[in-house]
């Protein structure tokens, strides 16, 4: 159930959370991509009301923000014993491309954007991300791309993934390592 918050002009407006988890790795590209101006502006206009920001081993240090005149409410932390209660309250989760990120969001239905981390070396995250968006179960961008997806994301185009169905996750894992697909 949706939180309400109240409004200026004193009618009520639903609380629409945004979550950010960079899972337990140091994905400072990601983090500042969403503590920037134009990104928080971009989620505002969407209609999102609260930024929460998981910022795992990561060295930057996101604004917080407690929502003045139009501004999202913006708060972070390192690390929790269980983002599960985060993501279950998210109207839109960000996340890096760990898997099991990746797939606890889509199991509880939510809305995903995916943001790869270039910077480690042997990236197959790239091709889970880019497969699950390409089947439209997910929005997929990069750090420096991540205002675009956000002003171009039409969430009603999203089909639910089903779990249980391994096969594009097997046929993934199979590329990865070089065996041809069926």
């Amino acid at each position: 159930m949706e939180e309400r918050v109240e409004n200026d002009d004193s009618g009520l407006k639903t609380k629409k959370t945004v979550f950010v988890t960079v899972g337990t790795t140091c994905f400072d590209a990601l983090v500042k991509a969403v503590d920037t101006l134009e990104v928080k502006e971009e989620l505002s206009r969407k209609g999102y009301t609260h930024l929460t920001i998981q910022m795992g081993r990561g060295s930057y240090i996101p604004a917080k923000s407690m929502g003045e005149e139009g501004c999202l409410v913006v708060d972070y932390f390192t690390f929790s014993s269980s983002i599960a209660d985060y993501l279950k309250s998210a109207s839109l989760v960000i996340s890096h491309a760990g898997s099991g990120s990746i797939f606890e969001t889509l199991k509880l239905g939510k809305p995903l954007i995916v943001v790869v981390n270039e910077d480690l070396m042997d990236n197959h995250q790239c091709e889970l991300a880019e497969e699950l968006a390409e089947r439209k179960h997910l929005f997929y961008g990069r750090p420096q791309t991540l205002n675009q997806t956000i002003r171009s994301m039409e969430l009603e185009t999203l089909i639910p993934y089903m779990p249980g169905d391994a096969t594009p996750v097997a046929k993934i894992i199979n590329r990865f390592l070089g065996f041809p697909d069926d």
